[in-house]
C-alpha cells in the first residue's frame, strides 16, 4: 500500500507482490536465495541482524507496455535491473525514486533491485550515526502500465483570500512517445474544475499551471483537519489517459515577528521528534504500527512531531494530515563536521534528498516547516554556505512554507539569519550541569545578537535518557525512569513557560538503535531518551509529559 487512499482511477497501478527472493552478495549473511517479505528491512531476519553489505532481491513480474517502476524507499543504494539490463541507480533511503521499461513486450520478466547499505567512500549522508542505517526495501514497490503519457507529478498550493480560499496548481506531464502529442488536461478540487488544451513535445516533459477559486472551502487545522480530494485528468484523443490523485487541506503557515501563524492564529507547539525504527521492524513499521504511534502522540498531548533527519514515510504524513498532527518534516543530514560536508558528493546527495522530499511530499497540509542539516557547522564559514544554498533550494521549491534548521548547543553560529525560524538543540541538566532558564536565555541572547533578533525561536531537541525499567529509588541514577522525569519536568516547564519560545520538541518519542560505531556511547547500543522504549512500552516519563503537556494549554 504506497498511500493511505487511492491515487488513481483510471491509471493500471498494482503493488508489487509482497514476496521476494533475498540472497546476500557479500559475506556474513545468507548467501543462498531465501523467501523474505517487502517492504522490510533485512535486519527483522535473525541471520542478518548485523549485516553490512549487499543484497540482491528479486521475483517474475508479468507486464507489457510502458512500465513504471515506483520505488517507495530503499536503504540505501538501489541498482534496479529488468531481464538484466539496468534501469535506474538510487541513493538515499528515504525517498522514492521510478524506473522505466518501455514497450516492453507482454510476459514475464524479472525484476531484480541490488541493495547496499555499506559506509563507503561515495557515501556522504548514510554514515555511522546515532541511528543505525539499515538495509533493504523498506517501502512499497508499485509497478505501473502507462499510455503515451502520464502525469508525473502535481503541487497544489492552497492560498487564502479576500473572499475564501483558491487552489493554485502546478501539473506536470511527460510524452513518452518520439511524436507531439494533443489533448486536454483537467485539475479538480473540493467540487470545482478547470481543463485546458494541452500540446506536448516528444519525449519531454511539460508543466501546466491552475488556479481555482474554492470560496467555500474549510480550512485544515490540528483542531480540524479537514482534507479535499484533488485529481488531475489527462485526456489524449478524446479519451482519458492518466489520472493523478491527492489530498490538500486549506491552510496557511507565515512567521509574524517571533510567531507562528496557521491561518492567522499563534502555534504553540508540543511536540517529539521521531525516528522511523519500531522494533523488530526497524525502519519498515506497518502503518499499523505508524497508527500506534500517531495514538500514542495524540494521548500525550502532543500537536506536532519533527522526522528526524530525513524524510518519513508518505503513509505515516497521510496519517499525520488525517488527524492533525503538524509536522516538521527535513532532508537526510545529521552531525557533519566542515571535513565531512566538504566530500565530494555530499552537497550532490543533500540536494537529491532535499529535492526529492519537497518534490514528494508538498501536498501534505500537516507540513509546517521544512528542515535541514540538524547539527551541521554552521559555525564555520564553508558549512554556512551550504546551510544558506539549502535554504535557498528550499524556498525555490516550496515559497509557501518557512525553513529552519536545528543547531547544536555551541557558541559561533552563522545562520540564525538565513533561516525563517530560529531552532536550537540544548541538554542541559543532561549533559551540562546548568539551570534549564540559564542555558535557555544564553543561547537567546547569542541569537539575539547574531542575526535572529526578532525571528520565532524553537527547542527543537532537549531530553534526558532512561533505560525502559531501570529504577533508583533515590532519582539520583543516570539511566533511571525517576532520574529522566526529573529533568524533563524541569526542561518542559522551563520551556513552556517562556514567552520568547515557539515551543518545544523533547527528543524523543521512542528509544532508537544506533549503528554499531556509536554503541560505546549509548548503552544496549540504542538512544534510550525515549518516553517509551522501541516496542513503544511507557517509561514513567510517558505520564509525566502527558500530564505537563496537558497543563500547557
Amino acid at each position: 500500500m504506497e498511500r493511505l487512499f487511492s491515487t488513481h482511477s483510471i491509471r493500471s497501478s498494482r503493488e508489487c507482490s509482497p514476496i521476494w527472493t533475498l540472497a546476500t552478495l557479500d559475506e556474513g549473511g545468507l548467501l543462498q536465495p531465501e523467501k523474505v517479505i517487502v517492504p522490510s528491512v533485512w535486519e527483522s531476519h535473525p541471520a542478518l541482524r548485523n549485516y553490512r553489505g549487499r543484497a540482491l532481491y528479486e521475483q517474475t513480474i508479468h507486464a507489457s507496455g510502458n512500465l513504471r517502476i515506483a520505488l517507495g524507499g530503499v536503504s540505501f543504494r538501489a541498482k534496479v535491473y529488468l531481464d538484466g539490463i539496468l534501469l535506474a541507480d538510487h541513493y538515499g533511503a528515504y525517498t522514492g525514486f521510478d524506473a522505466f521499461a518501455l514497450n516492453l513486450a507482454e510476459g514475464e520478466h524479472r525484476l531484480q533491485v541490488e541493495v547496499d547499505n555499506r559506509f563507503t567512500r561515495d557515501s556522504a549522508l548514510h554514515l555511522p550515526n546515532d541511528y543505525y542505517c539499515y538495509g533493504g526495501i523498506n517501502r512499497p514497490v508499485l509497478l505501473e502500465e502507462l499510455q503515451d503519457a502520464y502525469i508525473s507529478r502535481f503541487h497544489v498550493l492552497p492560498k487564502k483570500m479576500e473572499n475564501g480560499w483558491s487552489a493554485d496548481a502546478e501539473i506536470a506531464v511527460r510524452n513518452l512517445t518520439s511524436h507531439p502529442l494533443h489533448g486536454s488536461l483537467c485539475f479538480s478540487v473540493a467540487g470545482h474544475e478547470s481543463c485546458i488544451p494541452m500540446d506536448l513535445p516528444e519525449n519531454d516533459t511539460s508543466t501546466f499551471s491552475f488556479s481555482i477559486p474554492c470560496p467555500d472551502a474549510e480550512p485544515w487545522s490540528p483542531d480540524s483537519p479537514v482534507l479535499y480530494t484533488t485529481q488531475a485528468l489527462l485526456t489524449l484523443d478524446r479519451k482519458p489517459a492518466d489520472d493523478l490523485i491527492d489530498r490538500i487541506g486549506f491552510r496557511e503557515i507565515r512567521t509574524e515577528g517571533r510567531q507562528i501563524l496557521l491561518n492567522g492564529r499563534v502555534l504553540h507547539l508540543k511536540g517529539f521528534n521521531r525516528h522511523e525504527d519500531y522494533g523488530v521492524f526497524g525502519l519498515s513499521a506497518p502503518v499499523e504500527a505508524m497508527m500506534h504511534d500517531v495514538q500514542l502522540l495524540h494521548d500525550l498531548g502532543a500537536n506536532c512531531i519533527r522526522t528526524c533527519h530525513y524524510p518519513n514515510d508518505p503513509r505515516f504524513l497521510d496519517l499525520c494530515d488525517e488527524t492533525g498532527l503538524l509536522v516538521w518534516e527535513e532532508s537526510h543530514a545529521r552531525g557533519l563536521s566542515e571535513e565531512q560536508m566538504r566530500h565530494p558528493q555530499f552537497m550532490n546527495q543533500l540536494r537529491l534528498s532535499t529535492t526529492e522530499m519537497v518534490n514528494q511530499h508538498f501536498n501534505h497540509p500537516s507540513i509546517f516547516v521544512w528542515g535541514c542539516l540538524n547539527e551541521c557547522a554552521d559555525n564555520t564559514e564553508y558549512g554556512a554556505d551550504c546551510y544558506r544554498e539549502i535554504f535557498m533550494l528550499l524556498h525555490s521549491l516550496d515559497n509557501s512554507r518557512p525553513v529552519t534548521s536545528a543547531l547544536l548547543e555551541r557558541p559561533g553560529g552563522r545562520v540564525y539569519g538565513d533561516m525563517d525560524i530560529v531552532s536550537i538543540n540544548i541538554y542541559p541538566q543532561w549533559y551540562q550541569d546548568v539551570p534549564v532558564s540559564e542555558s535557555l536565555q544564553k543561547k537567546l541572547k547569542e541569537i539575539d545578537a547574531c542575526g535572529g533578533k526578532g525571528k520565532p525561536v524553537i527547542v527543537s531537541e532537549i531530553g534526558a535518557g532512561a533505560i525502559y525499567g531501570y529504577h533508583d529509588p533515590f532519582g539520583e541514577a543516570k539511566w533511571s525512569e525517576e532520574r529522566q522525569c526529573r529533568i524533563l519536568e524541569s526542561q518542559i516547564t522551563s520551556i513552556l513557560s517562556s514567552p520568547d519560545v515557539s515551543g518545544v520538541f523533547l527528543w524523543q518519542f521512542a528509544d532508537v538503535r544506533v549503528d554499531e560505531e556509536w554503541s560505546m556511547r549509548r548503552p544496549r547500543t540504542y538512544n534510550n531518551k525515549g518516553v517509551t522504549d522501541e516496542y513503544r512500552r511507557p517509561k514513567a516519563s510517558y505520564m509525566l509529559v502527558k500530564k505537563l503537556f496537558k497543563e500547557f494549554q
